[in-house]
């Protein structure tokens, strides 16, 4: 029995010894050398650069923003920072993923379009930082090239965003003035009895 005692403990010392060699954080970043981190981030870089690009030439939608355009550039290099981080040890991916998840952002994002350029730049990403560097650089291209191609055989239609500002007695003329009209309306604010509607005109 005594012997039965020893032996079971001596198992979960090795097994203990085991997990903290698995969980040993210094020997797991040593895997993650710096031409790898460099190759990682320029690999991302790139990628979001073609996509900056991309959104930039070829957006169709009705405002464009610069500043979301550096998001995606951004969202691209920092994902693959996180992905990379998380690859490198498992202990410090449950603290940064539970980190992560008390984030919340609160930006509305006005044209669906936008929502695909974002994953598009978060894949990139992911997968620069999981070092399928090759995945990639293929997959952007990929997307890329199909994006142009729809944009330069669609139909395009031209967008205008018109602003109009008019008293609450006014509703019934300002509604069937762009009753005549094709519209989507996009905003509408009502502060007392002054109104502004926000409408896409093409």
């Amino acid at each position: 029995m005594v012997s039965e005692n020893l032996t079971l403990g001596s198992k979960l010392t090795d097994a203990l010894a085991v997990m903290g060699d698995s969980f040993d954080v210094s020997e797991q970043f040593a895997n993650l050398s710096v031409p790898t981190i460099l190759v990682t981030l320029l690999t991302a870089a790139i990628c979001g650069a073609v996509i900056y690009l991309v959104y930039r030439f070829f957006y169709r939608g009705v405002v464009y923003s610069d500043n979301f355009n550096i998001l995606l550039l951004l969202t691209t290099v920092v994902t693959a920072f996180i992905i990379m981080t998380i690859s490198a040890n498992v202990v410090l991916s449950l603290g940064m993923v539970g980190a992560l998840s008390i984030v919340r952002f609160r930006a509305a994002v006005k044209d669906p379009l936008d929502i695909g350029f974002l994953f598009w730049g978060i894949a990139a990403g992911i997968t620069a930082g999981a070092q399928l560097y090759w995945v990639a650089v293929i997959g952007t291209a990929v997307i890329a090239v199909i994006y142009i191609l729809l944009t330069i055989f669609k139909k395009e239609r031209k967008s205008y965003l018109l602003i109009v500002r008019y008293t609450a007695d006014n509703e019934i003329n300002v509604n069937g003035i762009l009753g005549a009209i094709k519209y989507k309306l996009k905003n509408k604010t009502q502060t007392g009895n002054s109104v502004e509607i926000t409408v896409e005109v093409r």
